[in-house]
């Protein structure tokens, strides 16, 4: 029977254990955001030097023979990133320790958020394509350590696998641009890159490298048809949601195509892939918005939306196109990180996500209300939110696009898509009848509602100071995507203009198709599901697992015959392949003859024991035959002047014959384990070999190569290592973790072999027993 004494004591310490942990996380939480406001605050010092004296550089020297610095660039671009990944980062940090509070992990998911932001961080200041694509693979790493988090939820899990797999074969595509690129541009510093002529001289590498860096930043930012890894994101905890969709992950690919728009946009192929993929994704996201009732599902289709509006721009080209991408970057951030934190809001108090099961909320979080609001309105575009700006910018480019009548068509759609969705999250929870929920709402802590109203204020201020904001924050990031000094002036009126109608009627259909938004509504529009890109994801895994199952079963069949059959065809191939279009002449045969009679004698004789070793009907036979064979070989290093090579070859050939004796006494009566055509099958491919490697090896030898590392060794030995025994040397001292790693792999083996041997007597006797 349990003692109540005891059991009571341990409950007590343990929930004086989770206290102190719960309180180390929150204590945490603060340092973390604090540090991440002290980065905000050091690049919001430097936005008055770059935008008077143009961009600020950092370069250590790291691995030159290859092209990488550890470079740094601060200029307007760099600064609208970092600033909005560090100041909204400090925000998340402060709601996560109210969202999070008290769970048990809370010092990890912090760790982990930190790791996310530092490398995003690390992205948006590099200088250098090498050390921009580490950390972009950081970032693929860090999230999906984020997106399963809940790692006990099998739907976390499968989030996560399927961003790291759609996000890393990005990643793999984009390395190979990058090194494209690097290669057609002289260099791997992206400051170079934009300031050369790499797209538009015509360069024969400009095409691969453009397609192959779109697929990097197309699967990041989930474009079409990748866009669907990321309402599948939506998996993760809130904090992770409203982080990722408003300044981070899915910007990464955002931020990629405007840093590199100098270099590689303004080109035909270049508006094709960006406007052409942008297009379909912000319809997309618009349908999808609309017909979801889950907010965080409802705000991801949403960002998929806005995601297209920013590809779509930043592909037209031009001023006016940047300028709108780079307000509606920043405009986006305010309202949707908002938007994000009240749906985690929302849910943590009352229990539910469905849109359609929330109302009256108002009275019990008012300060969520109000941001909620305002977040609404920013994301509907109405004046004076900065939001409002970037649309009517947007608009105007469109207009003077090639496609107008398409493109503004698409934006004016998407628009419409925003407000209903601002309005599910901004307005129906909030207001209406109020529900029975699951969890009675109660007083939502200042640190819940904080970073929010923080969020959508910053975006009505940014609208209000919009002079300010042109001058110091939107110039200098227009100037580094076109390539040259802008300056830029925006107003929130300029009289009555087709851009401010279509906007004006954008947000009237919003609000009219929210008011009508209904299950028979949303049942009457989904008739279509654009999802086939996803049914190709999980059809591909499927193929890809039977493809591995069959190789595993083929490649893996446990026959150490069947392994080395495998492993000596593999590089019989990779090194035959060279040796094809080598003409016979080159070879030089007539070498063979210049050896002495003895020599000759010898070759013959390891030859003839060779055939003997492997046709021999007995098992002691062909180890006398392989023993001739190694001793011949000794006798070779003593002919060339090898003596220390002889020893040693003597003395393994000798041990490796006795072994070899004792086994085979051990071993049962010999039997034909081969069928003829298997013998026939492995002389091939032995005389194959053989016959390679001699080729190869008079191919070689015919042209001495001078090396530096051979008269190193000759002329250190003696002095660095007090050895005149060259090859020893080299072993024992200039290779000595390398032999002292051999020797420990083989220490290993031979412990693994004595278990193996030991584990049937071990079994027997306790059969016995």
């Amino acid at each position: 029977m349990a003692n109540p004494g005891r059991c009571g004591m341990v409950s007590g310490m343990a929930s004086q254990t989770h206290t102190r942990a719960g309180f180390g996380g929150r204590a945490a939480g603060w340092l973390l955001a604090l540090l991440a406001f002290f980065l905000f605050a050091s690049l919001a010092s430097c936005i008055k030097p770059v935008a008077e004296a143009g961009p600020l550089r950092f370069s250590l020297s790291w691995a030159p023979s290859l092209g990488v610095d550890f470079a740094l660039a601060i200029d307007g671009l760099s600064l609208v990133f970092g600033m909005m990944i560090t100041g909204i980062g400090g925000l998340i940090f402060i709601y996560s320790i109210a969202y999070m509070g008290g769970h048990p992990r809370l010092g990890l998911f912090l760790a982990e958020l930190l790791l996310f932001m530092l490398s995003m961080l690390g992205l948006a200041l590099a200088d250098n394509l090498i050390l921009l694509f580490i950390f972009w693979e950081l970032t693929s790493v860090s999230s999906y350590l984020l997106i399963g988090f809940e790692n006990e939820k099998p739907e976390a899990r499968a989030a996560a696998l399927q961003a790291l797999l759609v996000t890393g074969a990005g990643g793999l595509a984009l390395l190979a641009g990058f090194l494209l690129m690097g290669a057609g541009g002289g260099t791997m510093t992206i400051s170079a890159l934009n300031g050369s002529s790499f797209a538009h001289g015509g360069h024969g590498l400009y095409l691969p490298t453009l397609i192959l860096i779109c697929l990097g930043a197309f699967t990041k930012s989930a474009q079409f048809p990748f866009y669907f890894w990321l309402p599948n994101a939506m998996a993760a905890p809130t904090p992770v949601s409203a982080y990722l969709h408003s300044a981070t992950m899915v910007k990464a690919g955002i931020y990629l195509l405007a840093r590199l728009s100098p270099a590689l946009g303004g080109t035909p192929e270049w508006r094709f892939l960006l406007v052409g993929a942008g297009t379909l994704t912000l319809l997309a996201g618009a349908y999808m918005a609309v017909i979801k009732t889950d907010l965080k599902q409802i705000l991801a289709y949403s960002t998929v939306g806005a995601l297209g509006v920013f590809t779509m721009a930043l592909g037209i080209g031009g001023e006016t196109a940047a300028q709108a991408a780079i307000v509606y970057i920043i405009a986006h951030a305010f309202y949707k990180g908002t938007l994000f934190m009240v749906a985690g809001i929302i849910h943590h108090e009352t229990g539910i996500r469905e849109a359609e099961r929330l109302g009256g909320l108002w009275r019990a979080m008012p300060a969520t209300a109000a941001a909620a609001l305002l977040a609404l309105l920013s994301k509907a575009g109405l004046p004076p939110f900065l939001t409002f700006l970037g649309k009517e910018t947007l608009l105007k480019a469109t207009l003077d696009s090639p496609w107008p009548w398409i493109l503004t068509g698409g934006v004016v759609i998407v628009s419409i898509s925003f407000v209903v969705a601002g309005a599910a999250v901004g307005l129906m929870p909030f207001y209406g009848p109020g529900k029975d929920y699951p969890k009675t709402p109660g007083r939502v802590p200042a640190t819940f509602w904080m970073g929010p109203l923080i969020l959508a204020a910053a975006g009505l201020a940014a609208g209000l100071g919009n002079g300010w904001m042109d001058r110091w924050i939107v110039s200098p990031a227009v100037s580094a995507v076109v390539g040259k000094q802008v300056q830029i002036h925006s107003a929130l009126w300029h009289g009555l203009t087709p851009e401010l109608g279509l906007s004006a009627l954008a947000v009237l259909l919003g609000f009219g198709v929210y008011f009508i938004w209904s299950r028979r509504f949303r049942s009457a529009i989904t008739w279509w599901n654009p999802h086939p890109p996803e049914w190709v994801y999980h059809a591909g895994l499927r193929a890809l697992d039977a493809v591995a199952i069959r190789i595993n079963r083929t490649l893996q069949s446990g026959y150490l015959r069947y392994y080395i059959i495998i492993s000596v065809a593999t590089a019989l191939l990779v090194i035959a392949a060279p040796l094809a279009g080598v003409a016979p002449g080159e070879f030089h045969l007539e070498r063979w003859l210049d050896g002495h009679a003895h020599e000759m004698a010898l070759a013959v004789l390891m030859l003839l024991a060779a055939v003997m070793a492997a046709t021999a009907p007995a098992r002691m036979t062909a180890i006398v035959a392989l023993g001739v064979v190694g001793y011949g070989m000794a006798l070779f290093f003593m002919f060339f002047s090898a003596p220390d090579l002889a020893m040693t070859q003597f003395g393994i050939e000798t041990l490796s014959v006795i072994l070899m004796v004792l086994v085979v006494l051990r071993l049962p009566p010999q039997k034909k384990y081969s069928s003829p055509p298997s013998r026939l099958r492995d002389a091939g491919l032995a005389i194959a070999a053989g016959g390679v490697v001699t080729a190869t090896l008079l191919l070689a030898t015919h042209f001495p190569q001078g090396s530096a590392l051979g008269d190193f060794f000759a002329d250190n030995s003696y002095i660095s290592a007090h050895g005149r025994n060259v090859v020893n040397v080299i072993l024992v001292d200039f290779r000595a973790f390398d032999t002292f790693g051999e020797i420990t792999v083989v220490s290993v083996a031979a412990i693994g072999v004595y278990s193996m041997i030991r584990q049937p007597a071990r079994k027997k006797k306790a059969d016995n027993r």
